[in-house]
């Protein structure tokens, strides 16, 4: 008997991050990114997942949208390839809305879909409780817990159930934020609904924590660490988030909360920069970056922070990368890896093993990295 699996690829999904638009949510916001020079990356996400699937090939079909919402890359790949639906050639949440109903229509397996918050919200109002779903995380925002940790770990789920391995179905939130405001640096989550997904705890995203930290001895503490290490003759990248912002608040400068900003000499250099920008401003200088994870899911790059691009984190170098976090934040992991999902499985690669990360004034725990396959 062939396993059904429905396919849905929103090919705009993430468009707006390398160029800091912090999403792609709208045509126009779309048609932005992609005159600034982003490139659509969905597909090639939605691949790593798919090639995990392909020793079983034979034994599959995959029912999806026309072009690039899903008929390319699976007829690409050499799967027995079904188009359930022809979608507009500027393609908008409508044709997601549709390709997800006859999806249905078909009784496939499972849907699926890749894309960010946006693509689960348009999927969830049509399918609800209807079939099961499996996101491979392509979005700026990625906080539902329908998404799997990463792409390739999204086919290791799909392969269990092919495997007819004994996995759970969950149901789990549907989370989106309000775009408008998410660029002015004010996070307003809402919860939209849920669905069920096959909920394989290590390859399955927790949603993120919500709220900032509370604890602002432990952030100021960390703060006035990272500044003490601070070389004059380096620039720093400080990445986004509630933590990076506590030194950012320290040395008394603006900070783009949902952004990425560039520092030197305790002085600001840019805010709110792209991802072509940053690689201008730190060509031939000394780099180093501080980031801090998404609380909940432990990703460090990948969520929220795609400005930092392969190319930028393999000239600063895994040495130069300065982690900062509470200890009580690393201890929500419950023993789960921190993520580098940077969209390059070489990079991914080099990049796991042990961490030191900032905890506190002179104080450090060693974290694992990992990234699910």
């Amino acid at each position: 008997m062939s396993f059904k699996l429905g396919l849905i690829v929103n090919p705009v999904a993430g468009l707006g991050g390398s160029v800091a638009l912090k999403g792609s949510d709208g045509a126009d916001t779309a048609q932005k990114a992609l005159s600034l020079g982003a490139e659509p990356k969905s597909n090639n996400r939605t691949k790593l997942a798919l090639e995990q699937l392909l020793p079983f090939k034979n034994g599959i079909q995959i029912y999806t949208v026309s072009g690039e919402m899903g008929e390319r890359i699976s007829n690409e790949l050499g799967f027995d390839t079904h188009v359930v639906f022809t979608a507009s050639e500027n393609t908008t949440a409508q044709d997601t809305e549709i390709a997800a109903q006859k999806l249905i229509e078909q009784g496939v397996d499972l849907i699926l879909f890749a894309g960010g918050d946006g693509t689960a919200r348009n999927i969830c109002t049509v399918v609800d409780d209807k079939a099961p779903v499996l996101g491979v995380p392509a979005g700026c925002k990625i906080h539902s817990g329908v998404y799997a940790i990463t792409p390739k770990a999204a086919g290791r789920v799909v392969e269990m159930l092919i495997k007819g391995e004994l996995v759970t179905l969950s149901e789990a939130d549907v989370m989106d934020i309000d775009e408008v405001a998410f660029r002015e640096g004010t996070v307003k989550a809402k919860r939209y609904g849920e669905m069920q997904v096959p909920s394989e705890v290590r390859y399955v995203q927790s949603v993120k924590n919500g709220g900032k930290e509370s604890d602002e001895l432990v952030l100021a503490d960390i703060a006035a660490f990272v500044i003490s290490e601070m070389d004059e003759d380096v620039r720093y990248i400080m990445g986004s988030g509630s933590t990076v912002e506590a030194v950012m608040e320290e040395l008394g400068l603006d900070n783009t909360l949902l952004g990425v900003d560039l520092i030197q000499d305790h002085e600001l250099l840019g805010q709110d920069l792209t991802a072509a920008q940053l690689l201008e401003l730190t060509e031939d200088q000394p780099t180093k970056l501080v980031i801090t994870l998404i609380g909940g899911q432990g990703h460090i790059f990948g969520r929220g922070n795609q400005q930092l691009s392969p190319e930028l984190i393999r000239r600063i170098g895994k040495e130069n990368i300065v982690v900062v976090a509470t200890k009580r934040k690393l201890q929500a992991l419950n023993g789960r890896p921190l993520i580098a999902d940077t969209g390059d499985q070489a990079l991914d690669d080099e990049l796991s093993g042990y961490i030191k990360v900032v905890t506190g004034y002179n104080d450090h725990v060693m974290y694992a990295v990992g990234h699910q396959d």
